[in-house]
């Protein structure tokens, strides 16, 4: 017999009274105020009047949950009876066992609607950690739609205690996993974790999980020392386990000894926050002087300064140069972002050197980001001769070993000039903590690869494309046919890729000479009409810019160095492709000083990011320490290898919502042996299924199976209409959406083709067309607040939208019906409601364009512009759905078009404030908030109607 709800939650809190915590009724807010009155007194060991308490709690009552998160981290004050400031301490955070800990469960609050949440932990009196369970065999997603419900509903009813809850638990008794509370439109189920040891085995039974997790002392350390409020964002970030061993290391080598160590968290997994938590803890012991954290370029010193201040705000004072550098060496500044560069001068000038002098017996942490670059070897080794009593820990995602350490030249103390291999143990010594890109693909912190290794060469024996390779020589490697074939492959499959460039690209090459040769291509090809890509480029004009035979990626990964020579023609050339760039977005950049160039450079990045450039042309840059989820494909033609191979790929496995289902690998070489040796190097033998995709022929084969249980569900479309119960209803959406999963990923495939499928590519249409039913009858029924099952499934309709199915493509196929013969106007007008039927996209659009077709088509002239008529009846329709939604909502019809306008440009939802200000008459305080947001929707739905897929 399956284990109830019920019964789940009785073994809970039966278990949780074991681990200290005191079970305790609470019906509703009255007896929620009660108790926290008498459990405040206790913790602060103090009487509370009545009057005293009112005060606490109207203080408690302001703000949002970012708000709340930081009055529980400080001290309320209230005026005492007797006219004296009192302090009240809501968590105890330096003794964080030192609080009073209960549980209750059947809370009921009314707010909107009234709700009823399974399990409450209180800590003090406040509830700080809310547990959703469902039965087991039902959707984890469930319980997290059902938490983000009762937060619409009821969670800021009363004196909104509830917005105090800092974590939440979810559970169907097998799966377990827990995320910080933030709103409702900014959580995402990508950003709920499983718990798990130290090993990184993954704990998610509940009873193991309660045991690890939500033992009273573990739970108050989690909530005070490993959650992060993310003051740019406003967002509440708690850390994953991995990044919390890691700290908990680091801080506990510090605390008991001097040696050093190193942390292997895989690329992508989110080592600047877990450095920044092991910097912002260390910077508060008493044993430390100073953190320095040291990284080895200009962009990441801005780019990591940014990042650690927007964790805590003013955490860092940026070192804008040396003696700056030195200055806060000298001060007060607890924790310091610099460069090896700038680092390096410190220690070795000698202007600065007397004051840096002073420094050399302080204990001292240096945390060193991406600690596998070749560069860290020399000044590892000054810091460690100048500074008596420091700690060095590095972060690497790639280690250095003895298989990929390259031979690299030292300066020693003495002067002599030495050639050696350097392992980041050698320099680092013990390994504190390990997480590698397994681990990550098992929690869904980054994604696979889907690699493709592409034929480019074959000789005339017609030798396998394996062992092909083996003439790589720039006479091949670089033959002008050779990449304009490559060129025309990018062309011909670049929209597969990237879901019709929804994501963006990334294409790595093997020297500035064949790069160069790579966009001339790509720019004739543009003129001549063949694409409209927008290609980008940058890389580094210094003379001999090669690879390395460790990696791959040489040492060309930074800046231009204005001491090293210039190569003029490599320079020249890439002015005049930031002169393309220059016009194609109205910059004025160029290589005429560092500073116009650096400029240059973070543009192209934030482009990347922003999707406003297609692909990225590069050699070395950008291919190690550049974060872009949009990213999703690289195109390699060069040789990687080990460290250098497993951090270009990495560029595309950045999670982006369910439609980039991977990061696809595109290799113009043989890379299949390098590829293999890397994954065994930095994971292990056995790991190629876990990082690789499966072959496409896998993914035909689940998509046959998905499509069995489809149809043992619902044997044709017309069955979905007679399904009985929402059960059936949730049953049909699960299993078409298992459906739809599986072919987005063979939609990045070269070879996918629907006529092998055991589903044809109609019949696929006319499903996701109910599926899309179903979905929209969820939404009106959150439009009237019905609660419905279906609700808390998750629809994934962005995988079925296309962007390309727009507005235009329907007045393409109206001009083609224009001039047909009355019969085959009716075929085409059926085919024309079965694309709007079926593509998302056109779906808010579909009543209009179908009054288009039935109302004015049939009269028009056959001179006529189907294009401008429609145009223009499009806009009028627009003019008055912007009239129809001031009148309804009282709004002023000016303010409304700026407010959209403004929507539109920044892409961001108008602000409440800003659309209250927009009103005829203003609501109450008690309405405001429910009228904004119907507004808002509102404004949204015109913006899906009349903008989004109109061109």
């Amino acid at each position: 017999m399956t284990q109830t709800e019920q019964q789940l939650e009785n073994a809970l809190i039966a278990q949780l009274e074991n681990l200290g915590w005191d079970k305790v009724t609470i019906a509703d807010e009255d007896d929620l105020l009660v108790n926290l009155k008498r459990q405040l007194e206790k913790h602060n060991k103090l009487l509370l009047s009545d009057l005293e308490f009112r005060q606490v709690l109207n203080k408690l009552a302001r703000g949002n949950i970012f708000e709340k998160a930081k009055i529980l981290r400080d001290k309320v004050d209230y005026t005492r009876d007797d006219g004296t400031t009192g302090y009240i301490e809501l968590i105890n955070q330096i003794q964080w066992c030192k609080n009073q800990y209960q549980v209750t469960h059947q809370v009921t609050m009314t707010g909107k609607y009234t709700n009823r949440y399974d399990v409450t932990l209180l800590v003090n009196g406040l509830p700080l950690v809310q547990i959703e369970l469902k039965r087991r065999g039902l959707e984890m997603k469930e319980a997290f739609n059902q938490t983000n419900r009762y937060h619409r509903h009821s969670f800021s009813a009363g004196y909104g205690l509830f917005g105090y809850i800092q974590l939440f638990v979810i559970s169907n008794g097998v799966n377990t996993k827990y995320y910080a509370n933030n709103p409702v439109n900014r959580r995402d189920f990508k950003q709920t974790f499983f718990w798990a040891d130290e090993e990184n085995k993954k704990i998610s039974q509940l009873s193991e999980f309660a045991e690890a997790f939500l033992e009273k002392c573990q739970l108050s350390k989690m909530i005070t020392k490993y959650i992060v409020l993310h003051e740019s964002d406003q967002l509440l970030m708690a850390l994953r386990p991995y990044q919390f061993y890691a700290v908990e290391a680091i801080v506990e080598r510090v605390a008991n000894t001097q040696k050093n160590g190193y942390i292997w968290h895989t690329t992508g997994s989110g080592k600047t926050l877990t450095s920044f938590k092991a910097a912002q803890i260390l910077t508060q012991s008493s044993k430390v002087h100073k953190v320095v954290f040291v990284v080895d370029r200009k962009d990441l010193d801005f780019q990591t300064i940014k990042e650690f201040n927007s964790f805590q705000e003013g955490s860092v004072d940026a070192t804008n140069n040396t003696k700056k550098l030195v200055d806060q060496f000298a001060d007060d500044t607890p924790l310091i972002v610099t460069t090896l560069q700038k680092l390096n001068t410190a220690i070795s000038k000698e202007r600065h050197l007397k004051v840096m002098e002073r420094l050399k017996d302080k204990r001292m942490v240096f945390i060193f980001d991406e600690c596998h670059r070749s560069q860290f070897g020399e000044t590892h080794k000054r810091i460690t001769d100048y500074f008596d009593n420091v700690q060095m820990f590095g972060f690497t995602g790639t280690p250095i070993f003895k298989k990929n350490a390259g031979t690299h030249t030292y300066t020693m103390p003495d002067g002599r000039v030495v050639k050696g291999k350097r392992t980041t143990k050698d320099l680092f010594g013990k390994q504190l903590h390990r997480y590698v890109i397994t681990d990550a693909i098992r929690d869904e912190n980054v994604l696979k690869f889907s690699v493709e290794y592409i034929r480019t060469v074959k000789r005339k024996d017609q030798v396998e494309d394996i062992e092909v390779e083996a003439i790589d020589t720039a006479e091949v490697m670089e033959a002008p046919a050779r990449l304009e074939k490559i060129v025309d492959y990018i062309v011909a499959n670049h929209d597969r890729k990237t879901h019709s460039r929804e994501f963006t690209a990334i294409m790595c090459v093997s020297n500035v000479k064949s790069l160069i040769a790579y966009y001339e291509l790509f720019k004739a090809k543009k003129d001549a009409g063949e694409h409209n890509l927008k290609i980008a480029t940058i890389f580094s004009y210094q003379a001999n810019e090669e690879d390395a035979d460790a990696d791959g990626l040489g040492d060309a990964d930074d800046l231009p160095d204005e001491s090293r020579p210039v190569n003029k023609h490599s320079r020249e050339k890439l002015d005049e492709y930031i002169a393309d760039y220059n016009a194609m977005y109205g910059t004025n950049y160029s290589t005429k000083d560092s500073k116009l160039f650096y400029n240059y450079y973070k543009d192209v990045g934030k482009r990347v990011k922003a999707r406003q450039v297609d692909i990225l042309l590069v050699v070395n840059m950008f291919l190690t320490g550049f974060d872009s989820k949009p990213l999703n494909t690289i195109y390699v033609d060069k040789n990687l290898k080990y460290h250098g191979l497993l951090q270009a790929y990495s560029r595309t496995n950045r999670t982006m919502g369910a439609k980039k289902s991977q990061g696809n690998v595109v290799a113009f070489r043989n890379l299949k042996p390098a590829t293999d040796k890397a994954i065994e190097l930095f994971a292990n033998k056995n790991a190629q299924e876990e990082i690789i995709l499966a072959p496409y022929e896998d993914y035909v084969k689940k998509f046959e199976e998905a499509t069995a249980k489809l149809f043992a569900i619902t044997p044709t479309v017309e069955s979905v209409d007679e399904l009985l119960t929402e059960e059936d209803e949730a049953a049909f959406v699960q299993a078409f959406r298992e459906l739809i999963r599986v072919k987005n990923v063979l939609d990045c495939f070269t070879q996918f083709d629907f006529s092998t499928l055991p589903l044809d590519e109609q019949t696929f249409a006319d499903f996701r067309s109910k599926y899309l039913d179903l979905y929209d009858k969820v939404r009106s029924e959150k439009e009237k607040e019905k609660v419905s099952i279906l609700d808390d499934l998750d629809f994934e309709v962005e995988l079925i939208s296309r962007d390309k199915i727009n507005v235009s493509y329907i007045i393409n196929l109206l001009r083609d019906m224009q001039n047909k013969k009355p019969e085959e106007q009716a075929k085409a007008r059926k085919s024309i409601m079965d694309v709007l039927d079926t593509e998302a996209q056109l779906r808010s659009k579909k009543e209009l364009i179908e009054r288009f077709i039935s109302q004015h088509f049939p009269d028009l002239p056959a001179s006529a512009d189907v294009g401008e008529e429609f145009d223009s009846y499009w806009q009028a329709r627009k003019q008055e759905a912007i009239a129809n939604l001031s009148e309804d909502e009282g709004l002023k019809q000016e303010g409304l078009e700026k407010v959209i306008g403004t929507y539109l440009f920044t892409e961001k939802t108008p602000m409440r404030d800003d659309v209250i200000g927009i009103m005829e008459k203003r609501p109450s305080l008690r309405e405001r908030r429910t009228v904004a947001e119907r507004v808002i929707e509102k404004i949204k739905a015109f913006v899906e109607t009349f903008v989004d897929g109109v061109d």
